[in-house]
């Protein structure tokens, strides 16, 4: 017990122990300044120092663009830059996603791999068969309230257009029908017979959205109309427009043929298709 007592003591005095630290001239040992001083007071000034820096430095690094000369801090400008580069590349992406799907549908056009809605042509004609005047065409008082609430919103809207616009189909080119529309073949078109060479014409209005050769159907050319319609040609001798070009119903697009593989003699595959389903195009139109 006595020697631990002895063990501080010792501790204590060099801690306690006082010194003098002098600053001389080295040419006239004149001295400049002096002050006491002992380890205790030394080790207690460097932990304040050392931690002022410390804060000091963290201060710096963390609220000064000092930060941005230290490697692995980045910049507020390329911060900035990386969030508009994550924007775009996101907009692209969704740009990539919309033509892969447009791409997929132009392939299943092509192709015939969809599925059908079949439109039955005599429920229509039995439709226009039946006598207005045995039909009940007074509205209810449910039915009038909706479409008085429906006209007064809509009545200054600009958007609204009060006219049903309608598409006539016009034939695109006259002959026989070879082979008719048959989806349980996956057959979805009509092959009309006709003359090589024989002008094929558009059946309404429309874009050019595809004009290409395949090695199945030849020359191939598509429309895009209005209301989601679109037309197909295939088996062409020649294509006389390129995509992206507008043609009226009527105006000559391309040259009937005999080209690609699945073609047997001059005649052309002609198809339409409604919102991604195709339909029978000799329920709308006279090929002959």
């Amino acid at each position: 017990m006595t020697a631990k007592k002895k063990s501080k003591g010792r501790i204590k005095r060099k801690l306690l122990h006082k010194y003098r630290l002098v600053v001389l001239n080295e040419d006239t040992f004149e001295e400049r300044f002096s002050f006491k001083l002992n380890r205790l007071n030394v080790f207690v000034f460097s932990t304040i120092f050392a931690v002022f820096l410390i804060a000091l430095t963290t201060l710096l690094i963390a609220f000064t663009p000092l930060r941005e000369y230290i490697p692995g801090y980045s910049s507020t400008a390329l911060k900035q830059k990386a969030t508009d580069l994550t924007f775009k590349t996101d907009s692209l992406q969704q740009v990539i996603n919309i033509n892969e799907s447009y791409l997929a549908s132009i392939r299943k056009v092509l192709s015939g791999d969809v599925k059908t809605v079949e439109f039955n042509k005599d429920s229509v004609l039995e439709l226009a068969s039946q006598n207005p005047s045995e039909v009940d065409f007074s509205p209810s008082r449910e039915d009038s309230l909706l479409r008085e609430k429906v006209f007064q919103e809509d009545k200054y809207n600009p958007l609204v257009d009060p006219e049903v616009v309608t598409i006539v189909l016009f034939p695109p080119v006259k002959g026989t029908v070879s082979e008719g529309y048959n989806p349980e073949e996956k057959h979805y078109a009509v092959d009309i017979v006709t003359a090589k060479d024989a002008p094929v014409k558009a059946t309404a209005d429309g874009t050019v959205i595809f004009a290409e050769w395949t090695a199945e159907t030849g020359y191939v050319i598509i429309l895009e109309h209005k209301n989601g319609l679109i037309s197909v040609y295939k088996h062409n001798a020649s294509l006389a427009k390129e995509q992206g070009e507008l043609v009226k119903a009527g105006e000559v697009i391309a040259a009937a043929g005999n080209t690609g593989e699945l073609s047997t003699g001059p005649h052309l595959h002609f198809e339409i298709w409604s919102e991604g389903y195709p339909i029978d195009p000799a329920n709308f139109i006279d090929f002959d």
